[in-house]
């Protein structure tokens, strides 16, 4: 079988040099800009500083770059880029969508500096880097009955990327879910699971898949895991090589313990880098956060996050402690409005090691037919097919009883076998092993079924027949689900007449627990369009805060995949530009005098 060639990496010397700080007392601790954290937003901020020129630095806490970006499907909502030729979006169509779905919570100007902002960083980033993004073909906006919602072009994701061409950087990047990679280690995407799906059916995916295969089994030979980088870790992937590649400084394992001030004015940070002493390192332009938001700090999490939710697949980045610092400069957080994070229901199992497997249940199974999700009552509470961050949240408000968390995820043998459920791929292999750890639960009957869960069996028995009869008349009467473009695209096209919608009525049943998950900060400091954190009615000189730092423009709405990745991107783009108009500003008056 014939090799594709191994294409020609970094060089390690230099990608290593790179990311080490240079010798405590020794070398230079001045830069233009300093960036601290290594998600998406960190990373776009510290590459667009360099494609201008200046001189940045990116510092890490942890011993791999890419945050939670790195464990998620990669998805950047962005309209109208160039990307997006074809699909009939327009600006004005997209701010009256981001209006309605924010119901006008967030500032006018916020929501025009993203929709402004965001279509020229992608095109900077396009041109002058790495990076390499499309649109999908076809992918509705989450509330896709609102005025202005689009079916195609908003949405981006990587092109895969060989993670060879990172040399030894590759062990930079943090792995992603392991559960959501096949064959020890190996990444997949929506086409890629398209053709594992049919490899016996068709000749096409039997040589897409064979030479998919064949390059991840090389790859083992040489790494722990899978080069082919796609989703989240395609986008850290191209964002790292094009830092590497203009020479960006990056301190992994590097903690920021205080912004320091000269003149009222943030000009850099005190960092410890390993085991060093703490080192003092200055910024000219300024420093701007990017550290993943506040969901790790035990008192925000408390002030802002219900007790009920206790699971998250986050990466473990979010500590929250410089905003902390920020807030004790004179920041604020933004009002908490509708809710104070992004959500998603997921499911937990202890894996091997001891560690905890937490999946989020964002597309593959809740909405295919022949499921339903119901309380410890037996009843149906939520429309299925809604948005995750809107399934969770639904999650979370009807707890007030404790009846819905956990909820529980029920099917029948012919959607396990066919769509999968959770953990479990589609096909019903190795069912045992989640039977045994009872990540799964089995039952000859609905009954018994609930015997097993713990729940009311009447009232499990009379949602499966309801559930049954919306099947057959293809209407959900009670929440409507399949009822919008974008629930529909979650079912299975070949079921009609509702894609979501199909009896629960083969036996062996099955179920999983589902619990709310937070997937990331909603509120976060207050800032202006510039990205330019807000004391009071003033920005605090020389502080900036973008990603999950910064209180989100969607005002706790959840338009669309990639509503945090967008944003990020945009305002990374938008402070490195503010930072250096101040540059500009001080050059003019002096000139002027």
């Amino acid at each position: 079988m014939p090799t594709e060639p191994l294409p020609k990496p970094m060089s390690p010397s230099s990608s290593r040099s790179s990311r080490q700080p240079p010798a405590n007392g020794r070398g230079d601790d001045s830069y233009d800009l300093i960036v601290v954290g290594a998600g998406c937003a960190g990373m776009s901020a510290a590459l667009f500083a360099a494609i201008d020129g200046l001189k940045v630095l990116l510092l890490e806490r942890t011993e791999w770059v890419g945050g939670t970006t790195a464990l998620s499907a990669g998805a950047v909502w962005v309209p109208n880029t160039q990307l997006a030729d074809g699909s009939g979006d327009t600006p004005e169509k997209a701010a009256r969508y981001l209006e309605l779905a924010t119901e006008g919570r967030s500032p006018e100007r916020l929501r025009n500096a993203f929709l402004r902002q965001g279509a020229e960083a992608i095109r900077v980033l396009q041109a002058e880097s790495e990076v390499r993004l499309r649109a999908f073909a076809y992918h509705p906006d989450y509330l896709s009955s609102l005025e202005g919602s689009t079916t195609s072009g908003r949405v981006l994701e990587s092109l895969p990327f060989d993670g060879r061409l990172l040399g030894d950087a590759f062990e930079l990047v943090r792995a992603p879910i392991p559960e959501f990679t096949v064959l020890g280690g190996m990444m997949v995407d929506r086409t890629d699971i398209g053709h594992l799906l049919k490899l016996s059916r068709s000749w096409p995916s039997l040589a897409y898949s064979t030479r998919l295969i064949w390059r991840h089994l090389r790859d083992r030979l040489r790494h722990p895991r899978g080069t082919r980088l796609v989703m989240g870790n395609g986008l850290v992937g191209r964002l790292l090589l094009s830092l590497l590649q203009r020479g960006v400084p990056i301190w992994t394992k590097a903690n920021v313990s205080s912004l320091d001030e000269v003149n009222g004015r943030v000009a850099g940070v005190t960092v410890s880098v390993a085991s060093a002493p703490p080192r003092k390192v200055s910024a000219r332009l300024g420093v701007i956060l990017a550290s993943g938001g506040f969901n790790g700090h035990p008192e925000f999490r408390a002030r802002f996050i219900s007790p009920d939710v206790t699971h998250s697949p986050r990466a473990p980045t979010s500590t929250g402690e410089l905003q902390a610092q920020a807030l004790a400069l004179g920041a604020r957080f933004g009002d908490a409005q509708v809710s104070s994070a992004f959500w998603a229901p997921v499911s937990v199992q202890q894996r091997k090691d001891g560690s905890t497997a937490v999946f989020p249940h964002f597309v593959l199974d809740r909405a295919k037919p022949g499921t339903l999700v119901v309380s410890r009552a037996g009843h149906r509470f939520l429309n299925e097919s809604s948005s995750y961050h809107l399934f969770g949240k639904r999650m979370i408000e009807a707890n007030a009883d404790g009846s819905s968390i956990p909820a529980f995820l029920i099917a029948d043998r012919m959607a396990l076998v066919k769509y999968g459920l959770g953990m479990v791929r589609p096909g019903g292999r190795g069912l045992d092993a989640f039977l045994r750890s009872g990540y799964l639960v089995e039952a000859p009957s609905l009954a018994e079924l609930a015997r097993k869960l713990d729940i009311d069996a009447s009232g499990l028995q009379r949602s499966v027949r309801r559930m049954n009869t919306f099947a057959r008349s293809g209407i959900d009467e009670d929440f409507h689900r399949g009822s919008t473009v974008y629930e529909k695209n979650l079912g299975d096209a070949t079921v009609q007449p509702n894609p979501t919608l199909g009896e629960v009525a083969h036996a062996p049943f099955y179920a999983i627990r589902l619990y709310p998950g937070d997937i990331g900060a909603s509120t976060g400091l207050v800032t202006d369009e510039q990205a330019r954190v807000m004391a009071g009615n003033a920005p605090i000189d020389g502080l900036f805060a973008i990603g999950n730092d910064m209180q989100s423009v969607m005002a706790g709405a959840y338009p669309g995949p990639g509503i945090n990745l967008g944003p990020a991107i945009a305002f990374a783009y938008a402070a490195v530009k503010a930072a250096q108009s101040v540059q500009s500003a001080a050059a003019a008056m002096e000139h002027r005098q």
